[in-house]
């Protein structure tokens, strides 16, 4: 599991120079989709790593009138809040190279024409 509450990403949004973001895959369409895929991968990991913190504190009642404030529970919530976004966070991996991606199209047509070749 990566470790999110240590990335170097911000927490503001930026203006990315497109160039420089779609040098990797030459097309900046192919790294909004790597970026998109990361993001959803790391949102269900925060998300999953968020409710295991919080199940601990979970008391359950019969009464649904009873809600229990939890100063912990409200904590945690704040830290997971402000941590980057998944996007952003996303995008900083894919900047400093820590996203491991491949185009398995563009694979099949390097392996066509070595076998034609």
């Amino acid at each position: 599991m990566v470790d999110f509450k240590k990335t170097k990403a911000h927490t503001t949004t930026l203006t990315r120079d497109m160039e420089k973001l779609d040098k990797k895959t030459g097309n900046i369409y192919e790294t909004v989709v790597i970026c998109f895929k990361r993001a959803n991968q790391i949102s269900v990991e925060l998300k999953h790593e968020l409710n295991r913190k919080l199940e601990e504190f979970a008391y359950y009642t019969d009464n649904l009138e009873e809600v229990f404030e939890n100063r912990e529970q409200i904590e945690i919530s704040k830290f997971y809040e402000r941590l980057p976004k998944p996007t952003l966070i996303a995008l900083q991996e894919y900047i400093d190279d820590q996203i491991y991606f491949r185009n398995p199209d563009k694979d099949k047509s390097k392996i066509g024409r070595k076998l034609d070749g």
